[in-house]
């Protein structure tokens, strides 16, 4: 073999692995609408609901994921369940999700779970959502016993809203990978509770705030389950949130593949420390995401 023949097969040996790896961890996301978790603009959602889901849906939202539902008053942002409705279909916009207060009744007596839950089920059924989420759990639990009263009422409040038609998941944070007798609180999630009716809400952004685990090997604890995804970045000082591009995180090599987590649905979300003000940093969110995420992941 002449020496220009072996060099030029001798490359094609060295880089090929690279290439495929490449061709391996190429996702396609354009298949998904772009979603924005309305607590990243929620200064601009009390102010004014309608005018602020005009101007993300300028910028290119199609998707939304509520939050704040006053289940006492049957409210959403003011308006009822019917109220919101409308305005979201006559917007050409809609709603997939939304983070409900199921966490903070977690020690009332059986009937009150039920009533309160129905009133969530109804008015997300109303809104033609797909998931209820469990938002947040409260420091008291963050213990092993904690969990293991946790899964059970995640298993009770997931029976309820399954039977319902509806899916029910849990949205972890930082807390969530920590160790509680020897595993990770959600661990003991994953483990604990009944897959039919608890599904999982990944935040990247706390995962890698853990620094833990990956998010592919997170993914891989309980594939097809996480459904939801919430993207963000981290300030790469303070480790606050930050816009999506301006921040640590390097979600083309982080993020897992959609099929693998069961992904149904993706939203932005920025929970605060705005480069100027929350809507403005949506935008440059949602750009970044176009320009250098699905772009780069076809």
């Amino acid at each position: 073999m002449h020496r220009r023949q072996f060099l030029k097969s001798s490359s094609l040996v060295l880089f090929s692995p690279f290439i495929e790896k490449k061709r391996n961890h190429s996702i396609d996301l354009t298949r998904f609408k772009i979603g924005l978790q309305l607590f990243s603009v929620r200064d601009a959602m009390t102010e004014n609901p309608i005018k602020t889901l005009k101007s993300l849906k300028s910028m290119g939202y199609e998707d939304f994921e509520t939050y704040g539902f006053d289940a006492i008053n049957n409210k959403y942002y003011g308006f009822s369940p019917f109220e919101f409705k409308s305005i979201i279909t006559d917007l050409n916009l809609s709603t997939s999700s939304g983070h409900y207060g199921v966490n903070t009744i977690m020690e009332k007596s059986d009937s009150f779970i039920k009533k309160y839950i129905d009133s969530c089920i109804n008015a997300a059924m109303t809104l033609e959502d797909k998931y209820i989420v469990f938002p947040s759990l409260d420091k008291k639990y963050h213990s092993f016993k904690g969990y293991k009263f946790l899964t059970k009422k995640l298993n009770q409040m997931g029976k309820q809203i399954s039977e319902a038609g509806l899916n029910f998941a849990y949205h972890n944070f930082g807390y969530d990978l920590n160790f509680y007798q020897e595993k990770f609180g959600l661990d003991w999630i994953i483990e604990e509770t009944n897959p039919e009716w608890v599904k999982l809400e990944v935040d990247f952004y706390w995962v890698m705030h853990a620094d833990k685990i990956s998010p592919k090997k997170l993914i891989d604890k309980a594939k097809g389950r996480f459904k939801l995804w919430h993207i963000k970045d981290m300030h790469k000082i303070t480790k606050d949130y930050t816009e999506l591009g301006n921040g640590s995180i390097n979600y083309n090599e982080i993020l897992p593949n959609p099929e693998s987590s069961g992904l149904e649905y993706l939203y932005l979300e920025q929970g605060g420390n705005y480069s100027n003000n929350s809507m403005q940093s949506a935008f440059e969110s949602i750009n970044f995401l176009k320009k250098n995420i699905i772009k780069n992941n076809l």
